[in-house]
């Protein structure tokens, strides 16, 4: 039987990559294909269903410091930990509810110290989606004189964005007024200073490391690794291999468009189908803009209410029709 290799990223609030793979697995036994469900992340919200490990949780401090559980991860002695789960503008109900000013990554720090203790030595950090652009100072202020001792801190990053130009890309995104944007940018010029008086590592310049609100940044100069995190997923779970091995590779997200191919998960493994040259179809609920790509847009076939509220059920459906149609033609 021919395989087809499941390889999405999340689909916004409406379905996890791992739901989503899934639905492929289930519409590939219908059309008497074999699937192998391998769901991506691009180092933002995800990496954890990306990663896998038995799931932890644990209390930790909120972007606005109130108590909240976080969950992440524990394969063997690496720990993968998600930005989002603490600091994530999702936990504020969005911009207008977040205090951008005042939005901390203190709560990572609670992350990084439970995940320490429980024997981790080695910490993959997905940053993205962050409520907070305090260039990583409440989880540095937060670790203390401890500081990343004793574990390797790997980063994924999402976008390639330094430091000091971390506020004037995102934060608006999170709540900002213009002023407020002016504002976080001195702050972040100066705390690059600071980090590179204290610790001796200048983070302006680093690619990577205005993601998460600059906290890429401010772990980076206590030590830490900053690597594309599409890359770093792709590497851990042997992507390129189970590609060659396919017949078709699926992949998808929610929203397509430039940005896509901007260091984001979807462009990774289209890129990655072209190197090895495996077909790719990619899913969205919504396409923006024109793709030289073969997409399945799920908004248009089934309606933008039923794409958005059965996310699952639609992708299962078009799947099976487009193997069908496949095997129909070979």
């Amino acid at each position: 039987m021919p395989q087809v290799v499941a390889a999405p990223d999340r689909f916004g609030a409406t379905a996890s990559a791992r739901q989503v793979a899934a639905a492929v697995g289930r519409a590939a036994k219908t059309a008497g294909w074999t699937c192998d469900e391998a769901p991506v992340a691009d180092g933002g919200v995800g990496i954890l269903d990306a990663l896998g490990g038995a799931v932890r949780r644990t209390q930790a401090r909120g972007p606005l410091s109130d108590a909240i559980t976080a969950e992440w991860r524990m394969e063997g002695s690496t720990a993968v930990l998600e930005m989002a789960q603490v600091a994530g503008l999702g936990l504020v109900g969005g911009p207008e509810w977040n205090d951008p000013m005042r939005a901390s990554t203190a709560g990572v720090a609670d992350l990084i110290i439970t995940a320490a203790a429980a024997g981790a030595t080695r910490i993959v950090m997905g940053v993205g989606g962050s409520a907070s652009t305090d260039g990583g100072l409440g989880c540095v202020r937060a670790l203390g004189a401890r500081g990343l001792r004793g574990v390797e801190v790997v980063v994924a990053y999402d976008v390639a964005t330094t430091f000091v130009d971390a506020a004037n890309q995102f934060a608006s995104q999170k709540g900002a007024t213009p002023s407020q944007v002016a504002l976080l940018t001195r702050r972040l010029e100066r705390l690059a200073q600071v980090y590179e008086e204290e610790h001796r590592v200048d983070v302006r310049d680093l690619p990577g490391s205005g993601a998460g609100g600059g906290l890429a940044g401010g772990l980076a100069a206590l030590g830490a690794k900053l690597v594309p995190g599409f890359e770093l997923v792709a590497d851990s779970i042997d992507l390129v291999q189970r590609i060659e091995e396919a017949a078709l590779v699926v992949t998808g997200e929610c929203f397509l468009d430039e940005h896509s191919f901007e260091g984001g998960a979807v462009g990774g493994v289209i890129g990655l189908c072209r190197e090895v040259s495996v077909p790719v179809v990619t899913l969205v609920v919504e396409l923006y803009g024109e793709h030289a790509h073969p997409v399945i847009d799920l908004a248009e076939r089934f309606g933008r209410d039923r794409a958005l509220n059965a996310t699952v059920e639609c992708v299962e459906e078009a799947v099976a029709a487009h193997l069908a149609g496949v095997s129909a033609f070979n």
